[in-house]
């Protein structure tokens, strides 16, 4: 049994195991630390421009990844779209997108590091995951000249395929990327590590869409704190 079958091929699906497992249990075990930890009092400024950019970039980075990778080769050819084209499209968006989310999270790691109010109520986690997902960005970024080399789209198709058969049950989906660059396969461990990692950080809060809120009715009712009710006879007081 070779590294990259057990990297590739069986590593996978634990991370999804645990992500899947580890995410229900914490919800229903301890709901109470399903949550950001905002630090929205200190450094407000730096928050927000950090949190801005960081959000905008990690958002369109997995909308991009998902799409990219799970949609079927069959169903861009019907659309008439060239896997030369996708591979661009995928540098030019990837990398405005993966600059705006390292620029944001380097701000936010800045701000989580150096101020010592928010460092001392920052967990190991609270950072060890932010530095992780800096890590894989510059780890993204760097696939870029890479795949400048690879404009005719071919080695996208083998990430696809790989991804695709995955989710595929494919005992053969490690063989699609078996002879892929260093840094591909780099890039792919640290983000099956991080999905391994998920439900044990803040990043579980990415899973909550409070949609109900949107159907919610009525304003929510505030009452002060009742009082003992007075007893007229015991004090004195006539009617």
């Amino acid at each position: 049994m070779d590294l990259n079958f057990l990297a590739f091929g069986v590593y996978p699906y634990v991370a999804l195991a645990v992500l899947a497992i580890g995410s229900v249990i914490r919800f229903d075990r301890e709901q109470y630390t399903w949550r950001t930890g905002s630090s929205q009092l200190l450094r407000r400024r730096q928050l927000v421009t950090g949190s801005v950019l960081f959000h905008l970039g990690i958002l369109a980075i997995f909308a991009g990844h998902f799409v990219g990778l799970l949609t079927p080769v069959a169903v861009w050819d019907a659309l008439g779209v060239s896997h030369g084209f996708k591979q661009m499209l995928a540098i030019v968006a990837g990398g405005i997108a993966g600059a705006c989310c390292l620029i944001g999270g380097l701000l936010l790691l800045h701000r989580r590091l150096f101020d010592p109010r928010i460092r001392a109520t920052s967990s190991f986690g609270d950072t060890t995951i932010l530095i992780l997902l800096m890590v894989q960005l510059c780890l993204g970024l760097a696939t870029i000249p890479l795949s400048l080399g690879h404009r005719d789209g071919e080695e996208m198709i083998k990430f696809m395929n790989w991804a695709q058969g995955i989710f595929t049950f494919n005992p053969l989906a490690s063989t699609y990327i078996s002879d892929v660059h260093w840094i591909f396969k780099a890039h792919l461990t640290l983000g099956l590590t991080i999905l391994l990692v998920f439900p044990f950080t803040r990043l579980v809060h990415m899973l909550s869409a409070p949609i109900w809120y949107l159907n919610r009715r009525g304003w929510q009712l505030v009452r002060t704190r009742r009082t003992m009710p007075i007893d007229r006879h015991k004090v004195g007081i006539r009617r």
